[in-house]
């Protein structure tokens, strides 16, 4: 999904959001819940999150092996492919995923969402 500015969205689930009291954030001192199905327009897009470490760490690994995978002794090549293979669920599922982006909403009760995931809000 592509989100732009101006364009209309709905919460796609129930978000909860606590407050830390004087502080200490093992006291809450209240909670403010938005409701699925509440509608707003998008104000900003803020541009793509990071890649996850897995993400990252697979990418950086298999450099690794298609620059040097050639050179290294058998035993450090076959180590390096375990590891690749254990992190290919994680890189298919980021892969999957595609570009996610963070938004500011203007919900029409007048809250206004900001640095909310593009996954919790569907287009209208």
């Amino acid at each position: 999904m592509t989100l732009e500015e101006g364009r209309r969205v709905r919460l796609a689930e129930d978000l909860g959001i606590g407050e830390a009291f004087a502080g200490n954030p093992a006291t809450v001192a209240g909670f403010l819940s938005l409701g699925a199905g509440l509608e707003g327009t998008v104000e900003r897009v803020d541009g793509e999150l990071p890649e996850t470490a897995e993400a990252r760490e697979y990418q950086r690994l298999r450099a690794l092996f298609e620059d040097y995978g050639h050179t290294m002794p058998e035993a450090s090549r076959q180590r390096l492919q375990t590891e690749i293979a254990a992190l290919e669920p994680q890189w298919a599922a980021f892969q999957e995923r595609g570009a996610r982006v963070t938004v500011r909403v203007r919900l029409d009760n007048g809250f206004v969402l900001d640095g909310a995931h593009q996954d919790v809000l569907t287009p209208l």
